[in-house]
């Protein structure tokens, strides 16, 4: 008897650890603040830069079916700029819909969409090599209460003026929703 439940726990334990997807040996900041990421461009962009002001930062695809929301990001850029940055991640991780290099999605982004919102080379949104910035936002450990990763292209997240993580959108909800915006002009 002994030996069977040392075994099924044993078992159930090395079973359930094979289902972690993140936290290896990498260094997740504790603050949103802490940040500092490649822009598609190759400069370094400090998130302190971002203190005071809300930021929704989104995973973007050129591919998909979401794709024409980079018009909507654009012009809720635009039209809320001065309230919220808008932070654009491109993410090969839902159905091989981002394939392109960070120049060719940059072309894409300016030609098609005349994205001017700042835009971040390519990165891993889920999985065993999930940016550190994507296990801040979708770790309650880290941001204090969400654990929803991206479920596809187009998640978005909203991080208040404080550096707090205050809502998650889903693909679905538009940008220029009302939805989104109320907590823009919260």
């Amino acid at each position: 008897m002994k030996k069977t439940i040392v075994f099924t726990l044993f078992f159930t334990f090395t079973f359930l650890s094979s289902f972690r997807e993140v936290e290896k040996d990498v260094y997740v900041p504790g603050s949103f603040y802490e940040f500092k990421m490649k822009a598609i461009d190759g400069q370094i962009i400090d998130f302190e830069q971002y203190k005071g002001k809300k930021v929704l930062i989104v995973n973007v695809a050129s591919k998909c079916g979401f794709t024409p929301q980079y018009e909507d990001l654009q012009k809720l850029h635009e039209m809320y700029g001065n309230k919220v940055a808008i932070l654009g991640f491109p993410a090969n991780n839902f159905g091989n819909q981002e394939p392109g290099s960070n120049e060719e999605i940059a072309l894409f982004c300016s030609g098609n969409y005349g994205v001017t919102f700042q835009m971040f080379e390519k990165i891993s949104v889920k999985g065993e090599d999930m940016h550190p910035l994507y296990q801040w936002l979708s770790n309650e450990k880290y941001n204090g209460w969400n654990n929803d990763a991206p479920s596809w292209n187009f998640c978005k997240y909203l991080v208040n003026e404080n550096g707090e993580l205050v809502a998650f959108f889903p693909s679905k909800i538009k940008p220029l929703s009302d939805e989104l915006l109320g907590k823009i002009k919260e």
